[in-house]
């Protein structure tokens, strides 16, 4: 959601034929497949009606494209061969100006009744999907996708834009189409020719984003392949360490359906002691995992915006005990909602909701979450206190706006709202590199809480050569937490402003260094460089 990317949608569409042109040649091409030529018809009638039959483009009713008034519609009056001709190329042009360039019609052999004359519209249809240029990726990925945009009746506008929604397509580096017109009359074939983009990626990064609890300093690793199988099928390892901790987060992820509807498996596992003094007399040590199994549907997708639903069953689990100055045995560590044996466990299901909003000047995503702790699994229940039992809701949006080349405004806010109290594995942390920024990584965490962020990426040096980018960014971070049982943190506002650099060089490098200062104190020693508002990261991505 950062950055403004891939606004240029380059899919093509060749036609045979097109516009006016297009429409006038598929009226005689239709004509001239019929066995009897219309010349039999009269060259005058005493007419009552012209009707039009086969008539199924429910977007002709649309206010877009108005029905034109074809002929005279005085009654008791003698039509010539011209006007009913004349007749038949409005149809056929009307169908044209609303996108069925491939549908006509034509006037069929047929004997006079009660002096009504038919005109049979034939609508254009796609015989074929032929795909060429794959590699990896399965044609019936593409072909299933662009049958969609491709129902009959065929309309140019809707499968052009199916073409420019599957360039958005990760996968996909560039797609052309070529229109052919089919053997039978009304039909074509489509000829597609996919470039396939690069799937797999190796990403190290370092950076200062961990809990000094843990130690801040990370070191992580990614190996990312979007089309494992050659169905669209993702895969993405992390593995992430500190000095006091290691982290593996794994994820699967594959479409279902053609309207780009994803089910997701997704596992991780962490072993963490904290390091920090004071506390690292005690010997604190912790292990976590979580499972997740999630499901998406876009419902709204078009090149500009997209809105999706889904859900998530997750199950958390975590226990941590300690070892107070290494004295045996170890004992369980009374954490905030744990059971009698220093575990946490959560089982809950998660509705959310998806919005993105996207043009060549800006982006607008929105996201929501409806988070329900289950009594299901052996979750945690307590007497008193947080427990495995909760609600939940969590908002996020972010919105991106260029304001000249390569100088973008980013706007960004997060929200959590409960009535529950909240175990830490559910609560909301503030402070941070990518929260407010001055202060220590989760400075405040609590049930609720809210942040406002703003900064401004200005460019002030380009490097063509590599196409590398520096800039400067000016930023300002605001946040506000609350408990709903446990007493509120003091101070429970925080605010942070400060400058950042970012260096970038295409899709390959990213570095990022901020210097965040504290507009309101806080009681934490200043040791680390979280807490002494130093934040970096530094990640290369190799075949992007």
């Amino acid at each position: 959601m950062a950055t403004v990317a891939k606004q240029a949608v380059s899919g093509q569409l060749n036609l045979e034929q097109s516009g006016d042109e297009a429409g006038n040649e598929r009226g005689n091409e239709i004509e001239d497949g019929a066995e009897d030529r219309t010349e039999q018809l009269p060259e005058a009638t005493e007419d009552e009606a012209v009707n039009s039959e086969e008539n199924t483009a429910a977007a002709l009713e649309q206010p877009s494209c108005p029905v034109p008034e074809i002929i005279d519609t005085e009654v008791n009056r003698e039509l010539s061969f011209a006007e009913l001709l004349q007749a038949r190329s409005a149809i056929t042009q009307l169908y044209v100006q609303c996108g069925y360039v491939t549908s006509g019609a034509l006037i069929p052999p047929q004997t006079l009744e009660d002096n009504v004359i038919r005109i049979q519209v034939i609508e254009g249809r796609l015989e074929e999907i032929n795909v060429t240029g794959t590699r990896r990726l399965n044609r019936s990925y593409v072909r299933s996708r662009l049958g969609l945009a491709a129902s009959a009746p065929l309309n140019i506008n809707r499968l052009l834009e199916g073409l420019q929604l599957l360039q958005l397509d990760p996968l996909i580096d560039s797609i052309s189409a070529d229109l052919q017109a089919g053997v039978r009359p009304g039909t074509s074939v489509l000829q597609v020719t996919v470039t396939e983009a690069d799937t797999f990626s190796i990403t190290p990064a370092i950076d200062n984003g961990r809990s000094p609890s843990v130690g801040s300093f990370r070191r992580q690793i990614t190996f990312d392949q979007a089309n494992l199988t050659g169905l669209g099928d993702g895969l993405s390892v992390t593995y992430a360490n500190t000095d006091g901790s290691n982290s593996v987060d794994a994820s699967y992820e594959v479409p279902v359906n053609s309207r780009n509807g994803t089910v997701r498996a997704g596992f991780g596992i962490t072993g963490s002691e904290v390091i920090e003094e004071p506390f690292d007399v005690l010997e604190i040590e912790s292990d976590s995992r979580y499972y997740e199994l999630s499901y998406r549907q876009p419902i709204i997708e078009t090149t500009t915006e997209e809105f999706a639903l889904g859900i998530t069953a997750s199950r958390q689990e975590s226990a941590a005990e300690f070892t107070p100055f290494g004295i045996e045995p170890s004992l369980p560590f009374p954490s905030l909602g744990a059971d009698e044996d220093g575990e946490t466990r959560i089982s809950a299901v998660r509705l959310f909701q998806e919005y993105t909003q996207r043009s060549s000047q800006h982006v607008l995503a929105f996201r929501s979450q409806f988070s329900l702790g289950l009594d299901v699994l052996d979750a945690t229940v307590n007497d008193t206190g947080p427990d495995g039992r909760f609600f939940a809701w969590r908002g996020q949006g972010q919105w991106v706006r260029l304001l000249a080349p390569d100088t973008l405004l980013l706007l960004r806010g997060d929200a959590q709202l409960t009535p529950d109290p909240l175990v830490p594995l559910e609560q909301i942390g503030l402070g941070g590199g990518d929260s407010v920024r001055g202060y220590r990584q989760d400075a405040l965490l609590t049930d609720n809480g809210a942040l406002l962020s703003a900064e401004v990426r200005v460019p002030i040096l380009r490097i063509r050569e590599i196409g590398g980018l520096l800039s400067v960014v000016p930023f300002i971070d605001a946040g506000t937490a609350w408990n709903n049982e446990l007493e509120d943190p003091d101070p429970n506002f925080i605010l942070g402003a400060g400058l950042g650099l970012v260096f970038q060089i295409n899709d390959s490098l990213y570095a990022r260094l901020d210097y965040g200062i504290p507009i309101i104190s806080t009681d934490i020693e200043e040791r680390t460089w979280q807490e002494n508002g130093i934040y970096f990261t530094v990640n290369y991505t190799f075949f992007p």
